[in-house]
């Protein structure tokens, strides 16, 4: 009843919205886009074929793994953020970082995380009938889906390492990974962190407000008896991409939504582009995914997730123990924007100190340089993608 009244109260405040979008579409001659291409088809479509892969976790879930051949020599693995898929890095087609790195000669790899529309399978669990299936936050990705990808990428090779790149979570998952089990540190030659985040003292704006309301949103999905945020098929996700998937929304929703929480560069999310991306994203993650987040921002620690009262039972102390970064001693590179309003320069710079083996630290030049620019910024094969080849060819 509470989810029906919430799905209600969204869809009455953005029904004006919703009715321009519609009216807009019609106008236009244009199609909302409902049904979307695939990873694998949007490949195809710029001339790429892509391999496609199940790989099975120790702690039983299922990932797709996306793999685009080149030399297998130079296997380099992509990770997406948070509520995001391995669709990020190839949805501007020609010019994205999957297309730009296979063209530069390297083997392709791109992962999904437990819970994302091409990661909701279990050997025992049901996503919709099992809430222990959404048990998991980035603790998870770090600990036991980041492990099965790189085991899986290294057999097929036959190489003893590989490069990475993680966008924003994408490269949380890996700090976890380092400091957790740090025999993994050897078989990443370097990660490329885009945006990272594992310090928010200093987030900025409406950003910061997103970590402190995310406690109400916790209690509301705990009452209503939700553990999937933002899935394709729950009502939330649903409504966001009713209302925001038109050009017609892009004033409301570029503006009023993904600008302030990111920060604002429309030159690099132009409004043609736009429904692609609300196509895509946001994709599922888990209710603990999203408070495990905003307890880095709360707590001001790069810590285990926090159970409060359960936390002596779980581990012999009241307060979760924080991740030890000195273990992550895979070489480094941190790129970071002066405009992003999440992964702000004092908290990279403070990740910067706690790292041992930082090779690069670079301000992209580009001064609206945002959040979600590594990904969908339509010049970033212009101004971030020969930095990221730059580190990847020097290591």
């Amino acid at each position: 009843m509470a989810n029906t009244i919430s799905y209600l109260v969204l869809f009455y405040m953005f029904s004006d919205c919703l009715t321009q979008c519609s009216q807009n579409d019609i106008k236009n001659g244009d199609s909302p886009p409902i049904k979307t291409l695939n990873f694998t088809q949007i490949a195809a479509q710029v001339g790429y074929a892509v391999n496609e892969y199940d790989v099975t976790t120790q702690d039983a879930y299922i990932l797709k793994l996306f793999h685009i051949p080149g030399d297998k020599t130079k296997p380099v693995l992509l990770m997406h953020g948070i509520i995001d898929s391995a669709d990020t890095f190839i949805l501007r087609g020609n010019t994205s970082l999957a297309v730009t790195l296979s063209r530069a000669g390297y083997d392709v790899w791109i992962g999904n995380t437990r819970g994302n529309r091409y990661a909701r399978r279990h050997i025992y669990l049901h996503p919709e009938n099992d809430v222990e299936f959404w048990d998991f936050s980035f603790h998870e990705y770090g600990l036991y889906d980041l492990p099965a990808i790189i085991d899986f990428i290294l057999d097929q090779t036959g190489e003893a390492s590989l490069s990475a790149v993680g966008h924003s979570q994408g490269s949380t998952n890996f700090l976890v990974l380092g400091a957790l089990r740090p025999d993994y540190n050897e078989k990443v030659k370097v990660l490329v962190a885009l945006s990272p985040i594992c310090f928010l003292a200093n987030v900025k704006n409406v950003a910061s407000l997103m970590l402190q309301s995310v406690s109400i949103l916790d209690q509301i999905y705990q009452i209503t008896g939700q553990e999937e945020l933002f899935g394709d098929e729950t009502s939330l996700g649903q409504l966001f991409r009713a209302v925001c998937g038109c050009k017609g929304s892009y004033s409301v929703c570029a503006y009023g939504i993904f600008f302030p929480v990111a920060g604002s560069d429309p030159e690099e999310l132009e409004p043609d582009f736009f429904p692609t991306i609300v196509a895509h994203y946001p994709t599922g993650t888990s209710r603990k995914n999203a408070v495990h987040v905003s307890q880095l921002g709360i707590k001001e620690k790069f810590s285990n997730f926090d159970y409060q009262w359960r936390n002596v039972d779980i581990y012999n102390s009241t307060t979760p123990p924080e991740y030890e970064l000195s273990n992550v001693t895979m070489k480094v590179a941190l790129l970071v924007g002066r405009n992003d309003q999440i992964s702000t320069i004092k908290d990279v710079e403070l990740l910067r100190s706690k790292l041992p083996n930082v090779v690069e630290y670079k301000i992209i030049h580009h001064k609206k340089f945002n959040h979600i620019d590594a990904v969908w910024g339509r010049n970033m094969y212009k101004y971030l993608f020969p930095e990221i080849l730059k580190v990847l060819k020097n290591i």
